[in-house]
């Protein structure tokens, strides 16, 4: 692995490589809205804790969109309160509102993001009343307008997710032990702090950039020591090879950070059958245990318990190459909501771009456009 691959992989989950955007962080205030700036067409300030943005264009079309932002580590700074997400634009420019929450915390804020983008778009509703609404989310946003769906269906007309962690919460951090255990058991003298990268006593990685880029760098000299490891680690875990790195270290900042939102580790693998992993025997003989923490497993159930229950059409897409999403996420959601009888509402696209959310601004039209044709095809005669 080259330096400038490992500063570019230390960069990319530096900054959230489950970003579609980015989000903000922030202490709760009051319920009531506390406008920052007002200008024409433009809303900006906090809702129980949450920066948002309202812009509304000259030649509104009367239908809104809510714009869901993904992934940031708690602590990045942000040099404004609310998300700068660079398909606002596209959507103003058609002539949609657009509604975007910052979200009243950071990390793997699911649970406030549903509730804050929900209080926006109702917000949103009795100032504008706009005749049609859409969900439409980048990464863990993707989650969060699934889930959003599931919850707030009644107020929304359809979702689109992009680049999206379409699984249950609890599918996401099972699979994040799942890379760090594995890397512990291929490269136990990593010469990493504690019990290794899956250590769940390890301490948040609350000082961003800093602590991310010493445990990456860490990370990418053990995977040097053996190359053929590091490819078969990179082949289980459907990355790309030059994208292992980032992807450790991403999960590992994911456990540690919900490990600390939930009060203890919230998944389990003592039972786990691994596979995929060379000698499989071997592998599940001397791979690391641990048990999870009752209240942090039905904290997590409680984040993002996707059922597939979705009464409204739904367009998925993904990224080629992904090394945040793996191609084993792809029939997740279909199949939940095939499970439920709701299979027919889904629409997944062609994968385009390549990457982790690396879509143009055609592909992002046309997968919108693919989500109002099928709301539009669902519509009653």
């Amino acid at each position: 692995m080259t330096g400038n691959t490992l500063r570019n992989a230390t960069l990319a989950v530096a900054l959230g490589l489950l970003c579609g955007c980015a989000g903000n962080g922030g202490d709760r205030a009051s319920p009531a809205a506390s406008v920052r700036d007002a200008t024409p067409g433009v809303d900006t300030g906090t809702l129980d804790g949450a920066p948002y943005r309202v812009q509304v264009p000259a030649d509104w079309n009367g239908e809104l969109v809510v714009l869901l932002h993904g992934y940031e580590p708690r602590g990045v700074p942000r040099a404004d309160p609310w998300p700068a997400n660079e398909a606002t634009p596209l959507f103003l420019a058609r002539g949609y509102a657009v509604a975007e929450s910052g979200y009243a915390s950071q990390g793997w804020a699911v649970a406030d993001a549903i509730a804050d983008s929900e209080r926006l778009r109702a917000r949103v509703v009795d100032r504008h009343a706009p005749r049609r609404s859409w969900l439409v989310g980048f990464s863990m946003g993707g989650l969060i307008a699934l889930a959003s769906l599931e919850r707030h269906g009644a107020a929304y007309d359809g979702a689109l997710s992009l680049c999206g962690a379409n699984v249950p919460a609890t599918q996401v951090f099972d699979d994040a032990l799942r890379s760090l255990v594995a890397f512990d058991y291929f490269f136990p003298d990593a010469g990493l702090p504690g019990a290794g990268l899956s250590d769940p006593e390890a301490s948040p990685l609350e000082d961003l950039p800093a602590d991310q880029i010493a445990l990456m760098q860490a990370v990418g000299t053990a995977l040097a020591t053996d190359p053929a490891a590091a490819a078969m680690l990179a082949q289980a875990l459907e990355v790309p090879a030059d994208g292992l790195v980032g992807a450790l270290g991403l999960h590992a900042l994911l456990l540690r950070e919900m490990t600390a939102r939930a009060g203890g580790l919230p998944v389990d693998n003592r039972e786990t059958v691994y596979s995929g992993f060379g000698d499989d025997a071997a592998f599940n003989a001397g791979v690391r245990r641990y048990p999870a923490d009752a209240q942090a497993v039905t904290y997590l159930a409680g984040v993002a318990d996707l059922r597939g229950t979705i009464g409204k059409p739904l367009v998925l897409r993904y990224n080629h190459d992904d090394p945040t999403i793996p191609p084993r996420y792809h029939a997740v959601y279909p199949a939940l909501a095939a499970q439920a009888g709701h299979g027919e509402r889904i629409t997944v696209l062609t994968p385009a771009g390549e990457g982790h959310c690396a879509f143009s601004p055609e592909q992002i039209g046309e997968a919108f456009d693919a989500l109002v044709d099928g709301a539009a095809r669902a519509a009653p005669p």
